[in-house]
């Protein structure tokens, strides 16, 4: 984030937008005639991620799930927004709108009142009452039967989806649910994505957002799929969209409802406050780089990473998350791919295995930990390591769409410290994401502006450096390192009647710093031979997954859950 700005003016008027991440939460209030910012709170979700037990010595979870607590989401309201009045001055009357956006899809079952299952005492030891995360991959087997079904009926919207249903998906997570633990899927009401959870909480008025209702639960032309698909996956799944899903859905940027009692106790905002429908964490970043415009490829870096694309025509890409009409800016097509794991990966890495010598070094030279392996595996020149990375450490989300992909270091010697293999991690998800870069070309859609945005670009810069290399292009960056709160507050501004229509908000509110980054042509052309090597370790280990020769990673996943008494996703 910029510098904070002083309250001016007093005719001025403000929004708040409220991200909701991975590991937290946080609130950044927003001047509407221009996106200043003027204050920011954050706040670490004292539950985290769980993956490995339920609180309170519940049950351990087998692998490859990942729950959350929604205390944690009413926690980070209460405590950031808040927090961003206080530190700017500005007077609750002067917030004309807020707006929410969340990690998804991360969806949680619930009463007819909206009270979470996990809360009631008689479901809070069982695992499926809790939210699962975005990044919970324990549906896999779901998924993978959905994709075999909607195939063998000609289901159309399969298309829409890169013709593969994900595990992180809406759906594949509600049908794990109905086959894991029946009681718990009797005794929802909702099924409900935590974005549209939490604007229920805030307004007291349930409604659901189109656009993660379109990325998340293949709902294309107006419509979800027919029942007799649902059906045919479990015969008490049919009704799951009529009984278990609200089906009022609103549009990007709308006035979803207003902030009620319960709202405003919890914000210090005034009851009536408008709120913008929920949207997706990486979709609200888009408008807040300013650009708008067909052609517009923005990488949202951070735990994971985002590629949205917006273009005026609809075309099928192999292994997209989605595309959905509307879904990102009105007008547009929204297209969005990803990566599974990057920040979670170099953390991983440096949390597990680096020397505790490397941490020293790094205090002397007066930097953190990960700006001191990253600085130094930049002064690598391209190949000098001898090490190729795949980086499937929490499965693959795009162009292959298999959570049961695993990570892979190849080329290690007793010579490789650990500022090799943190460049190969790095060079792992600059391949991946090149890949999905390709994969919509292929597809017949034309990028004409690369922009970054995140977590990441700002704590490891040599990594734009190398998006920049190794994709041949210029890159830029986003103003604000808040991008999706900004690009809430956008929406807010929009839903409020500030401004007429995201783009105009967008244009007026967001933005990109001076300068770009530019390719070194000496380093693209090296990378563009050892991109090769990627793309044949890639196919063999991925396309081939499922051959009796090259399944190995498959197998491996296979014993690990068997080993681990990981749960298959059978009836």
């Amino acid at each position: 984030m910029g510098k904070l700005e002083r309250v001016s003016a007093q005719a001025d008027r403000y929004t708040v937008g409220i991200d909701f991440g991975t590991e937290s939460g946080r609130a950044l209030l927003v001047r509407v005639s221009d996106g200043a910012e003027l204050a920011c709170a954050i706040h670490a979700y004292a539950g985290g991620v769980i993956d490995e037990a339920l609180p309170g010595g519940g049950p351990r979870l087998p692998p490859g799930w990942a729950l959350q607590d929604p205390e944690d989401y009413l926690e980070t309201v209460r405590r950031t927004v808040p927090s961003v009045l206080e530190q700017s001055g500005v007077p609750p009357e002067r917030v004309i709108g807020i707006g929410i956006d969340f990690t998804s899809s991360t969806m949680l079952p619930t009463t007819e009142d909206g009270t979470p299952l996990c809360r009631l005492p008689e479901f809070r030891n069982e695992t499926h009452a809790w939210p699962k995360l975005w990044k919970h991959h324990g549906a896999q087997a779901q998924a993978e039967r959905m994709t075999e079904l909607a195939l063998s009926r000609g289901e159309e919207w399969l298309k829409d989806y890169g013709g593969k249903v994900s595990s992180e998906w809406f759906f594949s997570k509600a049908l794990q649910i109905l086959e894991e633990s029946p009681g718990v899927y009797r005794a929802a009401a909702r099924l409900i994505e935590a974005g549209d959870w939490l604007l229920w909480q805030l307004t007291g008025s349930e409604r659901r957002g189109a656009s993660a209702a379109g990325y998340k639960a293949f709902r294309q032309d107006g419509r979800f799929p027919d029942a007799s698909f649902f059906a045919q996956l479990h015969p008490d799944f049919a009704g799951v969209v009529g009984e278990k899903m609200c089906t009022k859905l609103e549009p990007v940027a709308a006035r979803a409802g207003v902030l009620g009692e319960q709202g405003a106790s919890w914000t210090g905002l005034r009851p009536g406050t408008p709120v913008a429908t929920a949207n997706i964490d990486a979709h609200a970043t888009v408008p807040a780089t300013g650009y708008v415009e067909p052609g517009t490829l923005v990488l949202i870096m951070g735990t994971s990473t985002c590629h949205i694309l917006l273009a005026s025509e609809k075309r099928a890409v192999e292994g997209m998350c989605g595309v959905v009409a509307g879904g990102v800016v009105p007008g547009l097509y929204g297209y969005e791919s990803g990566q599974s794991a990057v920040g979670d990966m170099f953390a991983w890495f440096v949390d597990g295995f680096v020397p505790g010598r490397y941490s020293e070094l790094a205090r002397e030279a007066g930097q953190e930990l990960h700006a001191y392996l990253a600085e130094r595996a930049a002064s690598q020149a391209p190949g000098a390591n001898g090490l190729l990375a795949l980086d499937w450490h929490n499965g693959n989300r795009s162009v292959l769409v298999d959570a049961e992909l695993s990570g892979m270091l190849v080329g290690l010697t007793l010579a490789s410290d650990a500022v090799d293999i943190y460049r190969a991690l790095m060079e792992a998800t600059v391949y991946g994401s090149r890949m999905i870069i390709e994969a919509y070309q292929r597809g017949g859609l034309a990028i004409d502006r690369l922009v970054v945005a995140g977590g990441l670009p700002g704590r490891n810069p040599h990594l734009v450096q190398m998006c920049a290399d190794v994709f041949g292009r210029e890159i830029q960056v986003i103003r604000s390192s808040q991008g999706a709160a900004l690009g809430s507050a956008i929406c807010a501004a929009v839903a409020a009647g500030a401004y007429g229509d995201v783009a105009t908000a967008a244009r007026a509110m967001g933005g990109v710093e001076e300068g770009t980054y530019r390719p070194r042509s000496e380093w693209t052309a090296a990378y563009d031979e050892i991109y090769q090597d990627y793309l044949a370790m890639h196919d063999l280990l991925g396309r081939s997954a499922r051959d009796e020769q090259a399944g190995v990673m498959k197998r491996l996943h296979q014993r690990r859950m068997h080993e681990r008494g990981g749960r298959t996703g059978q009836a």
